[in-house]
């Protein structure tokens, strides 16, 4: 296999990840990586702008990149070569950054979606939480912003809690209605971040048993796997729910979309040498 550069675009909810690598046979490189958060700008905007940064970086132009493949919501970026699935690309992804993992919890801003997964990173079944379920990043950076507390401070402050106040509600609208009135009781910020990751945690538990998913390392992936307490939370859900499993974060975590598209980019490009439609 002659060595090439391919590139992975995930356009999610809340951010656009971006990745390069180097790939030799089975030696995948990485050469370049990129965070962008979409906040109210245009994503398709922001992708071209972070990948062509991010290729220049890497002292590349777009033509020196053998496959640019997009996954998410970057199906409509007219400088791509081919689009993958998210949870296609997830896998592989969690498979690249943990050889370990056989099941993916992608928890995104809007939603989280559990994947079961083979050792090469094959998708065997995969589920979604609904739309409105009170378990996704969105709703817990409301929570914060209300609580008043820093995205980063998250984690912490969850892991500090001394007597969680627990949240029933699956309904973003009704938790919410139920954490303002323990503020109004005097419930510690720290006790209601711990309820909500507790109440989050369960409902992805069940996800991942609704998919076959009973023993072995789950990796976290997507805006929210990097949150120590929705991990810690996690695990503490698997004992609950009688599940031999352990559940993992990685630091590129985030990324794990764009670099399965990456990686599946260059067996698609490998794939299209082998039946003559590229030329060498």
């Amino acid at each position: 296999m002659t060595e090439i550069i391919t590139a992975g675009i995930d356009i999610g909810s809340g951010c656009v990840k971006t990745v390069l690598f180097r790939i030799d046979g089975a030696r995948s490189e990485w050469i370049g990586r990129d965070t962008a958060r979409i906040r109210s700008r245009d994503p398709f905007k922001l992708a071209a702008e972070s990948f062509d940064a991010m290729a220049a970086g890497a002292g590349l132009a777009r033509g020196d990149i053998a496959y640019i493949a997009s996954t998410g919501d970057a199906e409509s970026l007219d400088f791509t070569t081919g689009h993958f699935y998210s949870m296609t690309t997830h896998g592989r992804g969690a498979v690249f950054l943990d050889p370990e993992a056989r099941s993916v919890l992608d928890i995104g801003a809007l939603n989280g979606r559990a994947i079961r997964i083979d050792g090469g990173g094959k998708v065997l079944s995969y589920k979604m939480t609904s739309q409105c379920a009170s378990g996704s990043g969105q709703f817990l950076e409301n929570i914060a912003r209300y609580l008043g507390v820093a995205q980063d401070e998250i984690g912490s402050l969850s892991l500090s809690a001394d007597n969680p106040e627990k949240v029933s509600s699956i309904c973003a609208v009704l938790a919410e209605t139920d954490v303002i009135n323990m503020v109004s009781r005097g419930i510690t910020a720290a006790n209601i971040l711990k309820g909500i990751h507790s109440s989050m945690a369960v409902r992805l538990a069940k996800l991942l048993k609704s998919i076959g998913a009973g023993s072995g390392v789950v990796l976290a992936t997507g805006g929210l796997a990097l949150d120590a307490g929705l991990v810690a939370a996690l695990n503490e859900a698997m004992v609950q729910e009688k599940m031999e499993m352990v559940v993992r974060s990685h630091p590129d975590s985030i990324h794990a979309g764009a670099i399965g598209a990456a990686l599946w980019g260059a067996f698609r490009h490998q794939k299209l040498l082998r039946h003559g439609q590229l030329a060498a």
